[in-house]
Parts: C-alpha cells; sequence; structure tokens
C-alpha cells in the first residue's frame, strides 16, 4: 500500500470509528421510534419478528456505543460483524420478495431493484468496516 494512504487510513481510522459508532446507534434507536417498518423485512420464518426488531435495536446502540471507547471497540467491532451477519436473511428477503414497507416514506417503501441487491454487497463493505476495528487501535 502506497505509504500516503497508508498514513492518510491511520488518520482517518478513529474519526471513522466513531462515525460507525453514531450510525449504529441512530439505526438501533429507530428500531424503536419505527418497529413496524422492520418488522416488515424479518423473513416469515423467523419467529417473534417483533423482538427480534427490539433486540437488534439494543445490539445496535450497545455496539455502536461500544464504538466509541478504545477498550470495548474491538468488542463492538466483533459484536457488529456477528450482527451484519445476522440480518443478512432480512436483507436478503428484502431483495428477493419484493416487500413493500407500508409506513415508511417513499424511497424506504418500495426501492429500486438496484437498491434491493445492492445492500447486499454492503453488508459485506460494513463487514469490512467494522473487522478494521477489530484490533485495538495504536494512540487510542
Amino acid at each position: 500500500m502506497d505509504a500516503g494512504l497508508s498514513e492518510l487510513l491511520t488518520r482517518l481510522k478513529r474519526p471513522l470509528g466513531y462515525l460507525m459508532g453514531g450510525i449504529y446507534v441512530i439505526a438501533g434507536i429507530m428500531h424503536f421510534v419505527a418497529p413496524e417498518s422492520y418488522v416488515q423485512i424479518i423473513p416469515p420464518y423467523l419467529p417473534a419478528p417483533m423482538a427480534l426488531v427490539y433486540l437488534s435495536g439494543v445490539a445496535e446502540v450497545a455496539l455502536g456505543l461500544g464504538m466509541f471507547h478504545p477498550r470495548t471497540r474491538p468488542y463492538a467491532a466483533w459484536g457488529l460483524i456477528a450482527l451484519l451477519v445476522a440480518v443478512f436473511p432480512a436483507n436478503v428477503y428484502m431483495a428477493t420478495s419484493g416487500v413493500v414497507i407500508e409506513g415508511a416514506s417513499a424511497p424506504i417503501r418500495d426501492p429500486s431493484p438496484l437498491a434491493r441487491w445492492g445492500r447486499l454487497p454492503m453488508q459485506v463493505v460494513l463487514i469490512a468496516w467494522a473487522w478494521w476495528y477489530t484490533e485495538p487501535m495504536d494512540q487510542t
């Protein structure tokens, strides 16, 4: 890797970790603000969809907050990886079922096929982003 790029990534790692944490905290809170929207994308073969929505919301908030402290950051990152793997079936279901999310705003209610299928490789990007934090950072 180019030395300049490596230096830039090193400088950005901490702020990007805080950004990641904030994104997950907000996403987790949304599970409690609009749980019905999330219930609609849970595959029908999974039990207790509302409980799963709340559980994943709690996990997102807790793990997002864990990204803010150097001692908990690696554990939170591993937890986020596990969470992203766990919610992958909901993204597959959303891509393959053509579900329309009642009560959501227009772009979210019925996303384009590109947006539906784009969520799947985005999970890989999010997992890679979290993986970057699985080792303690120097000078945290």
